[in-house]
């Protein structure tokens, strides 16, 4: 039997990764404290400082964009309801 792999929460990688930005506590350490492999801590610490200038630059850009796409998919469910509702319409005969 496979063994699962772990899902960590975005706030619990966040807290790891802003410990080992600190760089108060080694990676070995920092592991052993939060029960993570340290080659998961070094990842996420790289990860966070990636995108760091994104959470900067780019917050409203990103909240646009995502808007944008959920008026998108709302659009596109409004036009599949009202193909079904016709094709209903149509089948029961009751209005036409």
């Amino acid at each position: 039997m496979k063994a699962r792999r772990k899902r960590y929460a975005a706030e619990f990688k966040a807290r790891v990764a802003i410990e080992a930005i600190k760089g108060q506590r080694t990676v070995n350490e920092i592991g052993a404290l939060y029960e993570v492999h340290p080659n998961q801590v070094s990842q996420w610490k790289k990860q966070a400082l990636e995108q760091l200038s994104e959470v900067f630059s780019e917050s409203r850009d990103r909240k646009q964009r995502s808007e944008g796409e959920l008026r998108d998919q709302l659009y596109q469910q409004i036009g599949q309801l009202k193909v079904e509702l016709d094709w209903l319409k149509k089948k029961s005969g009751l209005f036409e």
